[in-house]
């Protein structure tokens, strides 16, 4: 039996290796083919923008600053007595109550500042409340004033615990009978200054007097009642038609919360 030549034999053996494989190959070609994940692109979220304080309202910080440096100047024109400045730098509506000749005489009654010290500055849009601890010729004093957005005086306020209410509702009085209703409004608490500023003090006094008569003095000065928020002192004043009582409300630290000027004053009957 001849034998199979090695090109026969070469044949076979390649036509069975691909009956084997052929399945395999087969499966191979079969397996899916996974895609590569794709991440959607990330988009960042856009930044605040910074705020930036309107022109027309100055910051806080810069309110505070223009606060300090305005009653800086107050200060500096109550110490060096100059009444020309202190009247430039009121507001309009104390203006309109005062002079410079008023003002001049005010200052020469009262104790001289000799240094004074900020200690706090309360910024707002409108006005800020500047406190400040004075060492004057008398004494050391507590002053608050509410300076305005132009670095103008709307109104002031000395702290009077350690003085007597009746003392300081007769000092009020008396500075609504000299006809200083600046003067008077400082007796105020802030509050009350803002509702009955110096000209509606005035508007008050004198429609009082159409009824009563000019005043003349007050005669007598007596705390009616005392609890823990408040005093209420009596302030017996006499008109050119009669005496009546003023009523003047304090808190415990003696500002004037309240005023009631008589609305029926009792004129007496003729003889």
């Amino acid at each position: 039996m001849p034998r199979p030549t090695l090109r026969a034999g070469l044949a076979a053996l390649a036509l069975a290796v691909a009956e084997v494989l052929a399945p395999q190959l087969g499966q191979a070609q079969a397996l899916p083919v996974q895609a590569a994940p794709v991440q959607a692109p990330q988009v960042k979220a856009p930044m605040a923008a910074p705020v930036v304080p309107s022109p027309s309202q100055p910051s806080a910080a810069l309110s505070e600053v223009r606060a300090r440096a305005a009653a800086e100047q107050i200060l500096k024109a109550l110490k060096d007595g100059d009444a020309e400045a202190r009247f430039a730098q009121f507001a309009p509506k104390l203006q309109r109550m005062s002079s410079p000749a008023m003002v001049r005489s005010h200052l020469q009654r009262q104790p001289r500042i000799q240094s004074w010290t900020l200690v706090s500055v309360v910024p707002g849009v409108d006005s800020s409340a500047v406190e400040a601890r004075l060492v004057t010729s008398a004494g050391p004093r507590q002053l608050l004033m509410i300076i305005d957005s132009q670095g103008r005086l709307e109104g002031y306020h000395f702290d009077a615990a350690d003085v007597a209410a009746e003392t300081v509702a007769r000092q009020f009085v008396q500075a609504l009978i000299e006809g200083r209703y600046v003067y008077a409004s400082s007796f105020l608490g802030p509050n009350l200054q803002e509702e009955i500023p110096p000209a509606a003090m005035q508007r008050k006094w004198q429609a009082l007097q159409q009824r009563t008569g000019n005043v003349l003095k007050v005669e007598k000065v007596a705390r009616s009642e005392d609890t823990t928020d408040m005093k209420l002192v009596l302030v017996l004043t006499k008109f050119t038609r009669l005496s009546d009582n003023i009523f003047v409300i304090l808190d415990r630290r003696n500002a004037i919360i309240g005023v009631d000027f008589p609305t029926d004053p009792a004129v007496p009957s003729g003889r």
